[in-house]
């Protein structure tokens, strides 16, 4: 989350019995509600296509940030606007390439596949020999989630989609933290979501025309906009101020779970018992990377 700063880790709420139940409920809220509104924007695909949903998501989102934010636009070097325009292309592509996935295959194995653009990321970034075993361990999921390899089960475009999302991801997480240390509170998250829209704009008047304005299809593109990122971003805001950025990863490693549930009670996405297997182990092999970098000498955990 740009411009988040994470609570020293083990840090909790002075005079709190519960300590860090609070900030935790904040963070669940935040998974739950991007993947349920990212159910709802499947479910709105057949009105307005993948693109369609993208550039409405975009819209709704940038404006609300906007009011809310209000950010200053002068004071700011070539460099500060050269990264929060690649963190809003980064954001764009992301999406696009997101939508474009769940499209073609279900909720769960596409965030399940996405997440291990941030698995890679974290892997690389810690250089342990122990990370290998995490990595392989991710594989064996997708080996699974594949059809035994073959992903004979799954859409091969989708898959290709999905991971490709993935790699978005890792470079959004680069640039998100970037972002956070040039601008102050939610600026450039703000920022960057506007050059997102402007971006996909185009893209989504081509693709669906004047099915953008039905009245329906708009407000079910903000409920996917609040859904899918207001909602999380300020829950997650508001979590990391009091929250081990150490314990925020490993919960947003648990995504793939939460998005196989919204697809199982939204769409009717059933989930077989192989693939609830491939997702378990992509979300173990997530949350032991996580825990083996914080634990490398409780080396400090990226603010993004």
């Amino acid at each position: 989350m740009a411009g988040a700063s994470a609570a020293p880790e083990g840090a909790a709420p002075k005079g709190s019995r519960w300590g860090a139940l609070g900030p935790v409920g904040l963070v669940l809220g935040g998974c739950v509600s991007v993947q349920f509104g990212a159910a709802v924007a499947v479910g709105l695909m057949p009105r307005a296509g993948a693109v369609g949903v993208v550039t409405l998501r975009l819209f709704f989102a940038a404006l609300v940030l906007l009011i809310v934010c209000r950010p200053k636009l002068r004071g700011y070097s070539r460099a500060d606007w050269g990264t929060v325009v690649t963190f809003g292309i980064t954001m764009g592509g992301m999406n696009l390439l997101f939508y474009q996935a769940v499209e073609r295959i279900p909720l769960g194995p596409a965030v399940t596949l996405e997440v291990l653009g941030p698995l890679a990321l974290s892997v690389f970034a810690s250089r342990r020999l122990v990370n290998a075993v995490w990595a392989g361990l991710a594989l064996c999921g997708v080996f699974l989630l594949g059809g035994g390899g073959g992903f004979g089960e799954l859409d091969l475009v989708g898959a290709a989609f999905a991971v490709a999302a993935g790699g978005m991801w890792a470079t959004y997480i680069v640039f998100s933290a970037r972002t956070g240390r040039r601008f102050p509170q939610a600026d450039g998250l703000a920022l960057a979501m506007v050059v997102a829209a402007v971006l996909c704009l185009p893209l989504g008047i081509a693709a669906s025309g004047s099915k953008l304005i039905v009245p329906s299809t708009l407000a079910l593109g903000a409920a996917v906009a609040v859904l899918s990122s207001v909602l999380p971003y300020t829950l997650e805001l508001l979590a990391l101020r009091r929250l081990p950025a150490s314990t925020f990863a490993v919960m947003m490693s648990l995504e793939p779970a939460v998005a196989a549930l919204a697809g199982f009670l939204i769409l009717n996405q059933a989930l077989s018992a192989v693939g609830a297997l491939a997702i378990a182990l992509v979300i173990a092999a997530s949350i032991g990377a996580v825990r083996t970098q914080v634990g490398r000498g409780r080396a400090k955990v990226p603010e993004a």
